[in-house]
């Protein structure tokens, strides 16, 4: 079988302080379902926080909203995001993104390369 469950993935805190679930990851699923190169998690920020600035050197990342209402930081550029945007973060931009909501702000994150705490720079 090549899928995982969301049921499965611990939820832990990553370097830019926001609470991520491993959906897809080769360091963990590689032996199950054969990815090798990309990763896709769901982040959680909650209300009036925001995540740290920061940067990955290699991976370009993916941030999809699924739920709640955000303030992007995209290198020079701020605007907000809601349920159903898509934003491209390339390699070496710094980004943050904080809830400007009363709900959890949800969002799919997909790095290729796959994520690392070590390809993440705290700005």
């Amino acid at each position: 079988m090549k899928k995982s469950r969301y049921a499965d993935a611990e939820p832990y805190v990553t370097r830019d302080g926001s609470v991520i679930r491993e959906l897809m990851h080769p360091a963990m699923h590689a032996a199950l379902y054969g990815n090798t190169r990309q990763s896709l998690a769901e982040a959680t920020v909650a209300p009036g926080e925001t995540t740290a600035l920061h940067r990955h050197r290699e991976s370009e990342e993916l941030y999809h909203i699924t739920a709640g209402r955000g303030r992007m930081r995209l290198g020079d550029e701020r605007f907000e995001v809601e349920v159903g945007d898509t934003v491209c973060i390339p390699p070496g931009t710094p980004h943050c993104i904080g809830n400007i909501g009363d709900t959890d702000l949800k969002l799919l994150c997909c790095c290729s390369p796959a994520y690392t705490h070590s390809d993440t720079e705290l700005l």
